[in-house]
């Protein structure tokens, strides 16, 4: 199954993810797409490396993200990507063409990909729009990333003060 999992800030949206790879029971890998370019970074980095099992698998992949999926797809074993909106802010840092090439091409290996995948980004529309043209076109391409992943995974899960709200389920098998 792919799933999608998304939330605001400290929503509990990592937490249900991990959670629901390690229900899976097969082996994890954790795809962490995180650069860390800061102190503050580099902290939530660390968090996130103490909060997950040990035993997982875990690749950096800051940039080659659909390359990363294909590589894995058909794997048996559980994939979870944590998150697509990092990636995209890296991406979006080389240039507008880059991500949205990025964009389509993560569209392509999601639909594509064989197995269990889970998908954990933050949900930026919420908010006001940006004054910035630079964080609307993050904004904005952020919500047609997610639009079009929602219509090709079987679940799709808002994360809302650690509570999980089921937003669509095909279930399969």
């Amino acid at each position: 199954m792919r799933q999608l999992i998304l939330g605001g800030a400290r929503s509990g949206k990592s937490r249900l993810a991990q959670e629901r790879a390690t229900a899976m029971n097969k082996p994890v890998v954790y795809i962490a797409t995180a650069d860390a370019g800061d102190t503050e970074m580099v902290q939530r980095i660390a968090l996130h490396k103490r909060n997950r099992p040990a035993e997982w698998e875990v690749r950096e992949v800051p940039f080659q993200l659909p390359a990363t999926l294909a590589d894995l797809s058909g794997s048996d074993k559980t994939v979870l990507v944590d998150c697509l909106t990092l990636w995209l802010t890296n991406l979006l840092m080389k240039d507008v063409a880059v991500m949205q090439q990025g964009m389509s091409d993560l569209v392509a290996a999601v639909t594509a990909f064989k197995g269990d995948l889970i998908l954990v980004s933050n949900e930026v529309g919420w908010g006001i729009v940006p004054m910035g043209e630079l964080s609307r076109q993050f904004q904005d391409n952020t919500g047609r990333l997610h639009q079009d992943l929602a219509q090709i995974v079987e679940r799709v899960t808002l994360s809302v003060a650690g509570i999980p709200l089921d937003v669509k389920t095909d279930e399969v098998g």
